[in-house]
């Protein structure tokens, strides 16, 4: 084995490592903010958890030495993004809470394929006829996985939905974003985007804001970090290994997300989920080796 290969073997392997503990802390962070709601308000909490975030983020930029404020940041591309942060952070944020979290998880990892599919739509982008088939039948498990028009179907699953399909339009305006900001300004304006989300739920619900408990503040204070910790992973990750090596490892976050449902919130997995899980993971798997094969075209 050549010395570059060994180089390259070497780097995609830590790269998927770093990816796999990202997805380790996003469950987490999921969890104990689903952990969490059991005695604080969801908008108390996405407030306070968007403004930990925020600060955590800033704190970063400001040690890289980055002003927190430039005229990108109210860009069109950023505009469009900050509403579907808006509506992914939201709904989704409320699918952990409302729904078992092994569900949740599950239905977000549709997001890449309906990435793909706004690729092809909005830039352009060449999709042959084989990724179009397998963004099919993923969507197929999501609503294996919903299961509406049946007496299993809970309408508080496409709150889920509605997450995904946030969380995909805002990686589609990021790609559009301008290059000029940074990892962690986008971190920044990303987590003050829950501070308004949760305050227009708190307002909506009426709920009045609380005093956490020494239990419920310890719950969101790791939450915070956690998340904070699985972003930085995930960064890392993606500038560490081949994106096509790396990536495909998003998938562990269905384990985790699972796993963590079964275990800390007695969640059951049904034959339905595991057949929409599989056909979810294997659609992606495939469009990213797709799109691997035709770059090698």
């Amino acid at each position: 084995m050549s010395p570059t290969i060994a180089i390259d073997s070497r780097s995609n392997l830590i790269g998927s490592l770093w990816m796999i503990t990202a997805m380790a802390f996003f469950a987490i962070e999921d969890s104990l903010l689903k952990s969490a709601a059991t005695s604080v308000p969801v908008g108390q909490i996405m407030v306070l958890f968007g403004l930990g975030g925020a600060a955590v983020f800033a704190a970063v930029a400001r040690w890289n030495g980055e002003a927190l404020y430039t005229p990108d940041v109210i860009s069109p591309a950023m505009r469009v993004r900050f509403v579907f942060e808006l509506v992914g952070r939201l709904f989704y944020t409320l699918a952990i809470t409302l729904i078992p979290l092994s569900a949740a998880t599950v239905i977000l990892q549709a997001t890449p394929l309906v990435v793909v599919a706004g690729a092809a739509l909005v830039f352009g982008e060449t999709v042959g006829w084989r990724r179009w088939v397998a963004i099919v039948i993923g969507l197929i498990g999501v609503i294996i996985i919903v299961q509406p028009g049946t007496d299993s179907f809970s309408a508080l699953s496409i709150i889920a939905v509605l997450g995904m399909l946030g969380f995909a339009g805002r990686d589609l305006a990021s790609r559009a974003a301008p290059a000029s900001l940074s990892t962690a300004l986008l971190g920044v304006y990303g987590f003050l985007t829950i501070v308004l989300a949760g305050a227009i739920y708190g307002l909506w619900q009426g709920a009045a804001f609380v005093m956490p408990s020494g239990t419920a503040g310890l719950l969101l204070i790791g939450a915070i970090l956690s998340g904070a910790f699985a972003y930085g992973c995930l960064m890392r990750a993606m500038r560490t290994g081949e994106v096509s090596a790396v990536t495909p490892y998003r998938y562990t976050r269905l384990l985790f997300g699972i796993g963590l449902g079964v275990l800390l919130f007695g969640e059951e997995v049904s034959g339905t989920m595991i057949l929409g899980s599989g056909l979810i993971v294997f659609s992606g798997l495939f469009i990213r080796w797709r799109g691997r094969q035709a770059q090698k075209g």
